[in-house]
């Protein structure tokens, strides 16, 4: 480690602070120790966050450093054309219910780390195991690592858990403190299953014990209820979540003695993974696609997790909030996989999960008499969605039937496509905007991004919003990095044929018909939830600074840190 650097390192993720409202926070004085690290270290006001850019997906990206063509998380909701069936993260209780919460937490707990996300990009917590370093994490979609983690079984609740739905072990960073299901040790730190108001005086309860205890070298500590508060409320109420989220900083802080004493310990990257828009109106694109044969999902896990709460008084709290890991109702948790499902063997030689490729609750409903049999699958991500062609035979004629569609439907800002060439390989990437007209690009040419891509064009920039100013430097303020994400996303082997952004304002209704009108989601290209802070205090930034920061630079940040 290199002389006058802090040893140690905390990277904590507020999910989705916006940028303007993290300063509005400090300015007021709502948020103090926020405002001082703003003083005392370098700030971005416009890191780009994925596409979608929804928790799952930008959660992976933070702690891989990879986009979702490596690592293989696509969305908040997607199908896997390997088992026949859709993946639901948490989008809401009542989505959670029409996939089943049990199949829906098994795929958020288990198959999102140890079967959906690629083995091909490894985590920052692999990273740094393998180097020796002591990792810790608190609850955070993404937790992957070499160190196996046993279910908690020290409170009726764990108890309950652990007879049902979280019966096996995880891999994870060397201390691991997950909701109450994964508990590396005894803290007397409780999250209530991760209730929302809870999860970040858990997240920073434990990780004042650690501080304490002297217990990691890097830490990944997460504050979510930044993003449940704006959900319900909007994000102009982050004043109050973000001030909320700074209490619980302090704390952390306070186990070293104050914040002077922990900045002389511990390097501090602090950052939000999105942020997120005012939601006025909504788009059923389940309702408006139904004459394609849109695929159902098949429910059928309800009943077990609900028998396992119900004898300790949980059953109420947990039909209110699909809580467990945090990011509820949101859309943050996630998972998918081309293939490994939970059937499968994890890689620690735990027993299988089940519920899998086989399982009856896994698969999508087939028609009864008189539907439409099913062509397609619609997966609603809040901003974002993506649709699936189910049979390859039609795959191009239904995409076509389906951007048509799309550009009909008030809501929808952009629809975007692969185009393939004879032996199936892509081509070029297709932008339609219905309003502003169509680009098509692919990577190569003689124009630059701001992240220093360049990229083939074909048609008007103006389609995204964009222009192409001296030396070929293409600017794009509304939609940021748009060609590099949409192209990323178009790749990912687990995404759907069609991928579409809404409007600012609207929100896709998820498949428990639920939505944030009145108060805030996120999702889309657009900048209104696509941009986020990200801050760090005692980490050296790379020599060459990108011309525009991405969320997936931060795993580069904490491997540079450690030198591995």
């Amino acid at each position: 480690m290199t002389s006058g650097r802090a040893p140690k390192l905390v990277l904590c993720v507020i999910d989705a602070m916006a940028p303007e409202m993290l300063v509005r926070a400090a300015e007021s004085g709502a948020a103090p120790v926020l405002a001082e690290l703003l003083e005392r270290g370098s700030y971005v006001p416009d890191c780009v966050s994925a596409f979608p850019s929804v928790t799952p997906v930008c959660a992976a990206s933070i702690v891989t450093g990879f986009a979702q063509d490596e690592h293989l998380i696509p969305g908040m909701n997607w199908y896997s054309r390997s088992e026949g069936r859709y993946v639901e993260y948490g989008s809401s209780l009542r989505a959670a219910q029409r996939f089943g919460i049990g199949r829906q937490l098994t795929d958020t707990v288990y198959n999102m780390n140890r079967a959906h996300l690629s083995a091909d990009t490894p985590t920052v917590f692999e990273t740094l195991d393998d180097a020796g370093v002591r990792t810790a994490g608190t609850t955070y979609l993404m937790y992957r690592g070499r160190y196996r983690h046993e279910p908690q079984r020290d409170t009726p609740l764990a108890r309950a858990l652990a007879g049902t739905l979280a019966r096996h072990p995880v891999m994870g960073p060397k201390e691991l403190f997950y909701a109450d299901i994964f508990a590396s040790r005894k803290t007397g730190c409780r999250s209530t299953l991760g209730m929302p108001g809870v999860r970040d005086r858990h997240s920073a309860c434990v990780s004042a014990y650690m501080v304490e205890h002297d217990l990691f070298d890097f830490l990944l500590l997460s504050f979510p209820d930044n993003d449940w508060h704006s959900h319900k409320r909007g994000p102009e109420s982050q004043l109050t979540s973000i001030a909320a989220a700074d209490v619980q900083l302090a704390r952390v802080m306070e186990a070293s003695g104050g914040i002077d004493e922990f900045l002389a310990e511990h390097a501090l990257i602090v950052m939000a993974d999105h942020s997120q828009a005012l939601v006025t109106d909504t788009i059923d694109l389940q309702r408006d696609l139904a004459d394609l044969g849109v695929a159902q999902p098949e429910g059928g896990l309800l009943a077990g997790l609900a028998g396992a709460l119900v004898g300790i008084g949980l059953r109420g709290r947990a039909s209110s909030e699909t809580a467990v890991a945090g990011h509820e109702a949101e859309g943050g948790h996630e998972a998918e996989g081309d293939g490994e499902g939970c059937d499968d063997v994890a890689g620690d030689g735990s027993p299988s999960v089940p519920g899998g490729a086989h399982s009856a609750a896994a698969r999508a409903r087939r028609p009864d008499a008189g539907e439409v049999e099913p062509r397609i699958a619609v997966c609603p991500s809040q901003r974002a969605a993506m649709v699936y062609a189910l049979r390859l035979d039609e795959r191009d004629a239904m995409r076509a039937s389906v951007v048509a569609r799309a550009a009909s439907i008030e809501g929808v800002d952009l629809i975007a496509w692969l185009e393939r060439d004879a032996h199936d390989e892509p081509v070029e990437a297709v932008l339609r905007s219905p309003a502003r007209g169509e680009l098509r690009f692919a990577p190569g040419g003689e124009l630059l991004d701001a992240r220093g891509q360049r990229w083939r064009l074909d048609g008007d920039p103006a389609a995204i919003g964009a222009s192409v100013g001296p030396g070929n430097l293409l600017t794009n303020p509304e939609y940021p990095d748009a060609l590099g994400r949409v192209w990323s996303a178009l790749q990912c082997p687990t995404s759907g044929e069609v991928l579409l952004s809404a409007a600012p304002g609207y929100e896709f209704v998820d498949w428990g018909g639920a939505a944030h009108v009145g108060g805030g989601s996120h999702g889309s290209l657009h900048r209104s939830d696509s941009l986020a802070p990200l801050l760090f205090c005692g980490i050296a930034p790379p020599a060459e600074r990108p011309g525009q920061w991405a969320i997936r630079d931060v795993a580069s940040l904490v491997r540079a840190h450690f030198e591995v």
